[in-house]
């Protein structure tokens, strides 16, 4: 899909057109003027001329960023995601990190004006794990279809160059239909997309993770390339890093900017605060919560929305786990100032709640949840037991335990299992955590390794 495919105003879109441009207080030549379209342009969009073959998505997009609303205002969401194409590895990724998507206005606001002020270069979001990186890198790709992607993803191997590679060119292939690129390496590729834009059009790729990349060779991470032509843009994601850490290389002549969402604390405050009112309005979760609350000696929800803000540390994967486990009874006996605080602190408080810290220590239990950690794919109950050389019976009981940390993935059978976020993986390898374990993580990968060699996991 691109930027000069034709598209036509629904009946909806012609009269929310008309009140939009109405309540701005522009004329038509006004609009058509600020958005650089022809008013014939606006006027077929209107209804008020004939539109036999439609108009050009970029004018559409320019009209509706004038008049602050979506495209999809105007065209109705089927003719404007005519063929809304995810790379099938990581769809089903993109729609699990976008459910009850909430904010980041501020964040999709700066990468659009990087877009608007530079003719190509690197845009780079910064965030602790589960700042939501990886959600609004999801809700960029599925707001704009044309875009290519790719998600870094260490605990299913997807995060070597080679297979970075292979994903864009595929991508690139099916945008701009490519000939003889079977072997082309990137740059090669980006130049021969770039001679198939139109004029005012863009080629952006999303890379995101790039802290999980599984890399050796030195030179920047994926081989991102130093310099690219005009109309090309990477919108990057990755944790805090230190210089020699950073491995992205750049000529001066590219453009390139930060966003930390550690320094955008006002923004992503109301946000955060957004997503909690959301999850108290939500049917799954509405009524526990709100029995819950009303059990804190009838603290308003005004003041949970605060509070819990407060203790969650603008960490969106802190609210994905306490919310639901608030609402699913594992603080029913706990007053409010008993809830962990920040994304580390809930882990160590449900690892303390699981009976993980026990005495004698639940040995089983403990080397079953490395062994998931150990393993580098997701994995059935029976191939877990198989590893951890525990019985399934066993196995059952982590898995349920442990369901709001895992990912189940039922599009195989029998269903596999995986960490949902590799920020649990880090809390699993903490030194003081694995010394209260009492576990040896070399030990365990060993015999995680010399497992697999009887076998391919099924």
């Amino acid at each position: 899909m691109r930027e000069s495919d034709k598209v036509r105003s629904s009946e909806e879109g012609k009269a929310r057109l008309k009140q939009a441009y109405k309540e701005a207080g522009l004329t038509q030549e006004e609009l058509a003027r600020q958005a650089i379209v022809s008013v014939d342009t606006l006027k077929r969009l209107i209804g008020t001329k004939d539109c036999p073959n439609g108009v050009e998505r970029q004018a559409v997009k320019n009209i509706a960023k004038v008049l602050k609303i979506e495209p999809t205002d105007i065209v109705a969401d089927k003719d404007w995601y005519p063929q809304r194409y995810l790379p099938p590895e990581f769809e089903r990724l993109i729609y699990e990190k976008i459910q009850l998507f909430c904010g980041r206005k501020f964040v999709f606001d700066a990468i659009e004006d990087f877009l608007q002020n530079n003719a190509n270069g690197y845009f780079t979001i910064i965030g602790d794990a589960g700042m939501g990186k990886s959600a609004i890198s999801a809700k960029y790709v599925l707001n704009n279809p044309e875009t290519i992607c790719f998600f870094n993803i260490r605990a299913e191997g997807m995060n070597r160059a080679e297979l970075f590679l292979k994903k864009i060119r595929q991508q690139l292939i099916a945008r701009f239909q490519l000939q003889d690129v079977a072997d082309a390496d990137l740059s090669t590729l980006l130049t021969k997309a770039k001679e198939k834009l139109s004029t005012g059009e863009r080629l952006i790729i999303v890379v995101d993770a790039l802290d999980e990349v599984d890399q050796e060779a030195t030179g920047n991470l994926l081989y991102l390339p130093t310099i690219m032509p005009d109309g090309v843009y990477f919108i990057l994601t990755r944790r805090p890093y230190n210089q020699n850490e950073k491995r992205l290389n750049i000529s001066p002549s590219i453009p390139t900017q930060e966003l930390d969402l550690r320094e955008k604390i006002q923004e992503s405050t109301q946000d955060v605060k957004e997503y909690i009112r959301q999850l108290l309005n939500d049917g799954k979760y509405q009524q526990s919560l709100a029995r819950w609350i009303q059990q804190q000696n009838h603290i308003s929800h005004v003041h949970f929305v605060e509070e819990i803000a407060t203790k969650s540390e603008n960490n969106f994967m802190y609210l994905r786990c306490i919310l639901p486990a608030i609402a699913d009874g594992f603080y029913d006996n706990k007053a409010f100032h008993e809830l962990p605080v920040g994304l580390q602190g809930y882990y160590e408080n449900h690892w303390h709640i699981m009976g993980m810290t026990a005495k004698p220590l639940p040995k089983n239990k403990i080397k079953i949840v490395y062994v998931m950690c150990a393993l580098r794919s997701a994995a059935s109950r029976g191939v877990i037991a198989k590893y951890s050389k525990q019985n399934e019976l066993t196995v059952q009981d982590v898995l349920d335990g442990w369901a709001q940390f895992l990912q189940k993935q039922e599009s195989h059978q029998p269903p596999r299992y995986r960490f949902y976020h590799e920020s649990f993986r880090d809390f699993l390898q903490r030194r003081d955590i694995v010394q209260s374990a009492g576990v040896n993580l070399p030990d365990i990968s060993a015999e995680v390794a010399e497992t697999m060699t009887e076998g391919l996991i099924s």
